[in-house]
């Protein structure tokens, strides 16, 4: 079995002239929310095994923070330019193709409206809109990376923050 997990980096900082978009930082509230995200995650007893971020800032945070919590070794985030800006099931068919087979689980960081469109592509039942911090967990019946194709996955978690955060 393969388990893909998309995290949808939390709330960023508004844009401004002086800092281009791949500078932007989570907001003091989408740093906490991140956190408290990848808390409700380690509580699934899912073990992310190999990191992989957008370059964007925000998204490298939300990575950094959710590394803490597992106590993964920051410095083995992988960092993908083409995990950035419209991802499609091809660019994540490269991204994979560069993951040893050796690993069951893959957690990624990422953006919107590829992480709502991907997930819902590869799973069967469809997947719901991912907002700002939201986890969506896919499993395959694959043994390898290659294996992870279109509307073949099942939604194994889906975690949205709550309304009170």
């Amino acid at each position: 079995m393969k388990r893909l997990i998309f995290v949808r980096h939390g709330r960023a900082e508004e844009s401004h002239p002086q800092f281009t978009d791949l500078e932007r930082s989570l907001t003091a509230k989408g740093k906490i929310v991140s956190e408290q995200m990848a808390v409700k995650l380690t509580e699934k007893k899912v073990v992310p095994g190999v990191y992989i971020s957008s370059p964007a800032f925000r998204a490298l945070e939300t990575a950094l923070i959710f590394a803490r919590a597992y106590e993964f070794d920051p410095e083995k985030i992988m960092i993908r330019r083409n995990l950035y800006f419209n991802v499609n099931l091809k660019t994540l068919a490269e991204i994979l193709a560069e993951v040893s087979d050796d690993y069951d689980s893959v957690i990624l960081f990422g953006h919107n409206p590829s992480f709502t469109e991907i997930p819902d592509r590869l799973c069967s039942s469809g997947c719901d809109f991912m907002p700002k911090s939201a986890i969506v967990s896919l499993l395959f019946k694959a043994d390898t990376w290659a294996g992870v194709m279109k509307e073949k996955g099942k939604q194994e978690i889906y975690l949205r923050p709550d309304k009170s955060i």
